[in-house]
């Protein structure tokens, strides 16, 4: 069932049981990941209340017409139902970011890492990063990280789809009981960012936030701003959403107008301050005018996709410090990566049908190729431009959803939003094509619940 998300039909919610008694094919009893594969593959249920939804998106003061731009402009942001993860793959998600984060944390890794990134990314700083995302696939080894993202977006609008949800039948009432956590994740955004100013600035209070982008007012994710924006202000600051050409410096700080800003929650997508438009925020970096986060350092650290090849270096880690349940714990978790390399092309264009090829500083999939797509001239532009690594192709797993009078399988990406190895939420997003670009009809983000294992499940009436 397509849910077109117009605001003409906010009373349309309803509760569909699953077809042709699919439900009860569930066995309840077996392992968590499979009954979640099962579930995502057989129930076809409608879980969004969007009635809920508009009251979550507009419920605070610096919210009024989000949902207008949600309904009208973006109608793919947010899936009609939700996506089911087995414990298993839950914990073992965590465990991933936490090992992740105690290698990153190493001297030797930063050496490492830093040595090759640009000037920008070595001005020291106290503060880790806001706003991390851990990319999954679940394939059929589990969980495998493809990606690190330190200006992941979403985080604030999956909390509020995943409090706009509805048990979507009996049955799955009684496995899962429903999202968890979502007010505990904005709770956890707000100390995130306390942390990091605490961490420049130690026990001055935080008085005042800009939320940064380019032309913020034309950026997909602008609800989401308004969201941060909101959610600053309920928690006693001041903040504003503005472009990064507004910013000046004067006085040792930063500006709006004549608000001095405390913190900058950067959203650009120029992760080192190259272009000119964002010298200010550039040199504001340099002289720690204001508390920046994310910033390069953060990018350098976690999401160069370089890093992948080296997290995949047992001997490096081993020199590194890194210890060997670490070290297992990454080897399970990451695709094999590595840089491409000319030398290398015979041996990267025979093997190319399982490898992805990707920009190492990209974001949001663009100019990355699977290799079963690629053509030869594209692969010799890979191989000149010099800056791409290339991954084991891991397959994202699906969901199946109905849409109209078909279903239809969609591809999934678990998203982890964590800070300083903990994650703070988990969830989806829903998929066809290469891409997630939130263009797919019946996909975009959607909550993820989690299927107990064991003893847990014993309430189970499949």
């Amino acid at each position: 069932m397509h849910d077109s998300m117009d605001t003409s039909s906010d009373q349309d919610f309803a509760v569909k049981t699953l077809p042709g008694g699919a439900m009860e094919a569930l066995n309840c009893q077996g392992d968590c990941t499979e009954l979640a594969a099962q579930l995502n593959h057989a129930c076809l249920c409608v879980s969004l209340d969007r009635a809920r939804l508009r009251r979550e998106l507009e419920g605070g003061d610096a919210t009024g017409g989000v949902w207008a731009m949600v309904a009208e402009e973006r109608p793919n942001l947010f899936a009609t139902t939700a996506v089911f993860v087995g414990a298993q793959h839950i914990a073992r998600m965590a465990e991933i970011v936490a090992a992740l984060e105690r290698v990153i944390a190493l001297p030797g890794y930063r050496q490492a890492v830093l040595c090759a990134a640009p000037a920008v990314a070595r001005h020291p700083g106290a503060s880790g990063g806001a706003c991390l995302g851990y990319d999954f696939h679940l394939g059929g080894a589990g969980p495998r990280l493809i990606e690190i993202n330190t200006n992941a977006g979403g985080g604030m609008l999956c909390a509020a789809l995943a409090r706009a949800q509805q048990a979507c039948c009996d049955s799955v009432a009684a496995v899962i009981p429903g999202p968890s956590g979502e007010c505990a994740a904005e709770a956890a955004f707000v100390e995130m960012f306390r942390a990091e100013w605490g961490a420049m600035r130690g026990a001055l209070e935080l008085h005042t936030v800009a939320v940064v982008d380019d032309a913020p007012r034309e950026q997909y994710m602008y609800p989401e701003f308004l969201l941060f924006r909101d959610l600053f202000e309920r928690h006693g600051m001041e903040a504003v959403v503005c472009d990064a050409a507004e910013l000046a410096l004067r006085d040792g700080a930063l500006w709006h107008g004549a608000r001095r800003i405390d913190l900058v929650y950067n959203r650009l997508t120029d992760f080192y301050f190259d272009e000119p438009r964002h010298a200010t925020l550039r040199q504001a970096w340099f002289d720690d005018a204001a508390v920046i986060t994310p910033h390069p350092r953060a990018h350098a650290l976690y999401a160069d996709k370089r890093n992948l090849a080296l997290l995949c270096d047992a001997a490096a880690l081993a020199a590194m410090g890194v210890g060997p349940v670490d070290r297992s714990v990454l080897a399970g978790g990451i695709p094999h990566t590595e840089v491409v390399r000319a030398q290398h092309a015979e041996i990267l264009w025979s093997r190319r049908r399982g490898l992805f090829f990707k920009p190492a500083f990209g974001y949001g999939s663009r100019a990355a190729y699977r290799g079963d797509k690629l053509t030869r001239r594209v692969f010799d532009e890979i191989l000149g431009a010099g800056y791409y690594v290339v991954q084991d192709l891991v397959p994202p797993s699906a969901r199946r959803v109905a849409q109209d009078a078909a279903t239809v399988d969609l591809k999934i990406d678990l998203r982890n939003y964590a800070y300083g190895g903990q994650v703070q939420l988990v969830a989806a997003r829903l998929y066809q094509g290469q891409t997630t670009n939130f263009r797919t009809p019946g996909g975009g983000f959607a909550p993820v619940l989690t299927v107990p294992c064991g003893d847990d499940a014993e309430g189970c009436t499949c």
